[in-house]
């Protein structure tokens, strides 16, 4: 298959806010390679180590790239990728030397595996006070659930999400991402910053524990709050039953919007657009609350008015009016989306004459946006580079370690 025609970007400089901190990752598959990717975004060199056969992540298609694949390739760039045997104990002697000279160690083993090759915080912090050690597993180190393996699925169901997402009539649906991963990972990496910034006042590294599950359940605050408050059970309605009165998908014409009026001033404003100010001065509308109370007649009465012309020119009356609204689009209409396009959020980057498509940080610093310092590895790709600069081993000793197929 071809990628999508983007502009290829050259290999430029990361943010350098990380610059000098060393990240061993030793993850898999999604949630924990994000962290780290989100971390290497922002300046800090990682090193990936993989076991023989790869991470997980690298057999994940079709489709595949230049035989590589796309999921592996969204969340790796900027790694430097050294495969290692440390199952062995020649392996975790090598992994030991890395550690040693590293800030940061994530890994997304469950804890018994974790412990069995001394990969642990306990183990790894011995003699090492100013390692921060991130662990990413699915339902966290301790508690009766810790040694279950889990994936994102498993934790969406587990968080509530799925039984919200959908409509009544159809069984619960999973979120159209791997949302529990993402989250995590962000979670990761921004504990690993935090954890960063104490240590530069104290010296001491730490423990961090994250887990997948209660990252996707954090990101359900407000559902669970709210059942926690009120000991009302929402259930899953195809997005139509917010808080706000009337924040949902409609009609028109031709393609379906989405609408969310989110405070009195925007009611206003979306009754003057349609040329009907009455209804924004009726007295049963006048706030959020009353209009929760006639949602159903108010929903129809947009619904029949949406209805009469196509998207795109409610779309640019809305915007006019400064009304929340937008398409729903499907994934090659966000790439597509001219917005976006000139942020800068799609881009490729050149690998040996091949054009890896990636999807940018999304965060500017001093108005510059982060494109990839490198793309993602290869296999083993930096192994022996690593041997060299990172471990100053010599040229026989890295012979050896090829030769008993520890690298």
């Amino acid at each position: 298959m071809n990628s999508v025609d983007l502009a290829i970007e050259p290999a430029v400089s990361p943010f350098k806010m990380l610059s000098g901190v060393r990240v061993v990752d030793l993850t898999t598959s999604i949630a924990g390679p994000y962290a780290t990717m989100l971390l290497s975004d922002f300046g800090a060199e990682v090193v990936k180590v993989e076991r023989p056969g790869g991470d997980d992540a690298r057999q994940w298609g079709p489709p595949f790239l230049h035989g590589e694949s796309l999921w592996f390739l969204s969340v790796n760039r900027n790694k430097l990728s050294v495969q290692l045997d440390y199952g062995s104990p020649e392996g975790r002697r090598v992994l030991s030397d890395l550690i040693d000279t590293a800030d940061v160690v994530v890994t997304n083993q469950l804890p018994g595996v974790q412990r069995k090759l001394e990969l642990d915080a306990q183990s790894l912090r011995a003699g090492r006070p100013r390692l921060i050690h991130a662990s990413l597993t699915g339902f966290g180190l301790s508690g009766p659930n810790s040694s279950l393996p889990c994936y994102d699925l498993i934790a969406e169901g587990y968080s509530g999400v799925m039984d919200l997402t959908g409509t009544l009539d159809i069984e619960p649906q999973k979120v159209g991402s791997p949302a529990a991963d993402m989250l995590a990972g962000a979670d990761a990496a921004m504990a690993v910053l935090a954890a960063l910034h104490r240590r530069n006042a104290t010296g001491q590294g730490c423990a961090l524990d994250i887990s997948l599950t209660e990252s996707m359940i954090r990101f359900m605050s407000p559902r669970i709050v709210t059942y926690m408050g009120s000991g009302e059970v929402p259930r899953r309605s195809g997005g139509k039953d917010s808080v706000i009165a009337i924040y949902q998908t409609f009609e028109t014409a031709d393609e379906p919007m989405t609408l969310g009026i989110g405070n009195d001033a925007i009611w206003k404003r979306l009754w003057r657009a349609f040329e009907k100010p009455e209804v924004a001065e009726d007295a049963r509308y006048s706030d959020n609350a009353k209009r929760r109370a006639h949602r159903e007649e108010i929903v129809a009465m947009i619904q029949a008015i949406l209805s009469t012309r196509p998207r795109a020119d409610w779309l640019a009356l809305f915007a006019a009016n400064k009304v929340p609204a937008g398409p729903i689009y499907r994934v090659d209409e966000v790439v597509e989306d001219p917005h976006f396009r000139d942020r800068g959020v799609f881009y490729e980057i050149d690998r040996d004459g091949e054009a890896l498509p990636q999807v940018g940080l999304g965060i500017t610093v001093d108005g510059v946006s982060q494109h990839a310092a490198a793309p993602p590895p290869r296999l083993g790709q930096h192994t022996e580079a690593v041997m060299r600069a990172i471990l100053a081993y010599d040229e026989t000793r890295i012979a050896e370690l090829r030769a008993a197929g520890t690298i």
